[in-house]
């Protein structure tokens, strides 16, 4: 699989700080791609140079196999986490407007626009203003602006913040269908569940710096040996105390453990057992949320 963006040793600095410290990282065709991090990781400065907003201190950009060129912008899609329609438009006169400024003709946005309402259950609204819209409604119609185009690559700035699960849903289906049709998504969110959920390969950036990069699966297995499921009776609080659990996250009878690197597990148990009735205490794989905030906790 070829890469169809390559970020190598990428920097950017304001008045001495440090944004972006030497970021590299390749973005397969036809996957999803989390850029993943914490708030203030890095992640939208990244993105603004990737679009070229933003000119890098030094390192390279490169897309479709060659250094980026203002002509390669055209063949992207960008959907910004500060959201932009104008409120007295309509739906169909926002979409309009936004194929028109990419190249297209009306009737061709159109074509485009129709099939993309009903997908998104925006049809009976496509005569409504912006402002009559919900969040939820608005955040559907501005990512069908980005890919009305159809874009050989999608970028998403923290495109599910302030979704309900519902429609969280709808766009993790639609970027996964997006995909599926040989195109490229780059998603940027510090959301771990649904990127779990999504991405083919990520990058962790923490601090300016990427601090993990790879295929998701490799990723998981790479920390597997570490997590592991507790099912018991009593204060099941006291297993953030045992000498080696890293992270205890609790639900009830049920807790996710990770484990220091070269802890005993068994000896993890022997403690477990002094304070609490177990029925079970097995290995898991670990979640993606345990291993970034392992991940960032070590990069500190």
């Amino acid at each position: 699989m070829t890469d169809i963006l390559e970020l190598l040793d990428v920097k950017k600095s304001y008045d001495g700080f440090v944004a972006v410290s030497g970021v590299s990282f390749a973005v397969p065709r036809g996957s999803i791609f989390g850029l993943l991090g914490p708030n203030g990781a890095g992640k939208t400065t990244t993105i603004r140079m990737i679009l070229d907003i933003l000119a890098p201190d030094s390192g390279e950009i490169r897309l479709f196999g060659r250094p980026r060129q203002a002509e390669d912008l055209a063949r992207l899609g960008y959907l910004p986490e500060e959201r932009g329609l104008y409120r007295k438009m309509t739906v169909v006169d926002q979409l309009l407007f936004l194929a028109e400024i990419r190249g297209l003709k009306r009737r061709a946005a159109l074509a485009e626009i129709d099939p993309w309402l009903e997908r998104t259950d925006l049809a009976p609204w496509a005569k409504r203003r912006i402002e009559e819209l919900s969040k939820g409604m608005q955040q559907k119609v501005q990512l069908i602006g980005t890919v009305l185009h159809r874009p050989e690559l999608l970028i998403l700035d923290e495109p599910f913040s302030g979704l309900d699960p519902l429609n969280q849903e709808l766009f993790r289906d639609l970027l996964t269908e997006y995909r599926d049709q040989g195109r490229t998504v780059l998603l940027s969110t510090h959301g771990m569940e649904l990127a779990e959920r999504m991405c083919d390969r990520i990058c962790l950036i923490s601090k300016g710096r990427a601090v993990l990069d790879g295929e998701l699966r490799e990723v998981k297995s790479r920390f597997g040996g570490n997590a592991y499921r507790v099912v018991a009776d009593g204060d099941l609080a006291q297993l953030r105390g045992i000498p080696g659990v890293e992270q205890a996250a609790i639900d009830g009878r049920t807790a996710s453990l990770l484990l220091t690197p070269g802890t005993d597990s068994a000896g993890v148990l022997a403690r477990m057992v002094e304070g609490l009735r177990v029925s079970e205490f097995r290995s898991e794989e670990p979640s993606l949320e345990q291993i970034f905030l392992q991940v960032v906790r070590d990069a500190a």
